[in-house]
């Protein structure tokens, strides 16, 4: 019997992929930080977590990636898109670039993502799950309803968020994701 040697099979870069992944994570890092100023939930959720917080969302095993922070006065900063020499209390990352694409087209919600074992975790479960709650608020601002019920776990009713809330603070997150102040 004689073994002949193979050729090794290098999968494609999905760079359309990763582009749009790069560019959602991006409006969603502006969004968190504008859904921080005007919404209280949100506000609440950072306040409770840690100063100094800082936490990356990304995916493997090369990215694009997402790092957010608190600073010690309990103000949210986007912190840019490379982890790399930033200290980050919470790592998310989405394991690999097409469990990301379902994320990210809202075919799947965060919850069953996680559910389903398409995330890793490093660090308090209990920051990751904050950091959660803040994405599904986030998507419900930044997406139409019968988009977002798809993306988040659980719509919320009306008497959860009042139209005034939403839309007002739909149009002030949209108008600082871009303007970017």
């Amino acid at each position: 019997m004689r073994v002949t040697q193979c050729n090794e099979i290098i999968p494609g870069r999905k760079i359309f992929k990763r582009i749009y992944i790069a560019i959602m994570l991006f409006v969603v890092g502006r969004a968190i930080r504008a859904a921080a100023v005007h919404d209280k939930i949100v506000k609440k959720e950072f306040a409770d977590l840690p100063d100094d917080f800082a936490f990356s969302l990304g995916v493997l095993p090369n990215g694009p990636h997402l790092v957010m922070g608190k600073d010690k006065k309990g103000k949210i900063k986007f912190l840019g898109m490379n982890p790399v020499g930033k200290r980050t209390t919470l790592k998310m990352a989405i394991k690999n670039i097409e469990a990301a694409i379902l994320v990210f087209t809202f075919q799947e919600s965060t919850a069953v993502a996680f559910a389903h074992d398409r995330f890793v975790v490093d660090g308090d479960l209990s920051d990751a799950l904050a950091v959660v709650r803040i994405l599904d608020i986030v998507e419900v601002y930044l997406l139409p309803k019968f988009i977002a019920a798809m993306a988040v776990k659980r719509y919320p009713e009306h008497s959860e968020m009042s139209l005034a809330r939403k839309y007002i603070g739909r149009i002030l997150i949209y108008a600082r994701v871009v303007l970017g102040f």
